[in-house]
């Protein structure tokens, strides 16, 4: 699956990859916390507890993963407490797109394409942080395919954590 954004800047659109749209997110990054949100119970909308899961482990010590379940809000003293110089919330979002396909967002664009399982919108979590932390903050929205009540995710967002995971890692090892 190939995750691709349209960015318009200066008027012309240029599509970017999530490998690209990662990299030069972090490119000035000194300390990273990716959060993992999502229900459990709401199949797909799992998908963001997913990656943060899978890379436990397996990123260098200026990132720090935080599986959030459903009350993100519950972990700002720990995220206060790292000085994040960015946050990667990873999360199902409504991107009106095929399942899988995933693209950062930034925090202007939370409010429309964030699925509203959480305690508070995320885009007050991200609003909070932005002002408390200092942070650049970053919707990693993946469009899911089914949140019905299930504990299950689909197979295409199984298949499109693992990638998503293999990108952040890609981008995260190139990093200079």
């Amino acid at each position: 699956m190939v995750f691709i954004a349209s960015f318009s800047v200066m008027g012309l659109s240029k599509k970017v990859s999530l490998k690209d749209q990662v990299s030069c997110w972090i490119q000035d990054c000194e300390r990273l916390v990716v959060l993992g949100v999502g229900n459990p119970m709401r199949g797909d909308d799992a998908v963001g507890i997913e990656v943060a899961k899978r890379l436990f482990g397996r990123v260098p010590e200026w990132i720090r993963i935080i599986d959030c379940g459903m009350t993100p809000e519950n972990f700002l003293p720990e995220i206060e407490a790292y000085c994040p110089t960015h946050v990667l919330i990873a999360d199902a979002a409504e991107l009106h797109a095929e399942p899988g396909a995933a693209q950062l967002l930034p925090l202007e664009k939370m409010l429309n394409a964030a699925i509203s399982t959480h305690t508070i919108p995320l885009s007050i979590l991200a609003g909070v942080l932005a002002e408390e932390v200092k942070a650049k903050i970053v919707l990693l929205g993946i469009q899911p395919h089914d949140t019905s009540l299930t504990e299950e995710m689909s197979p295409e967002l199984k298949k499109a954590a693992e990638e998503i995971i293999e990108t952040i890692l890609e981008a995260v090892k190139e990093k200079k």
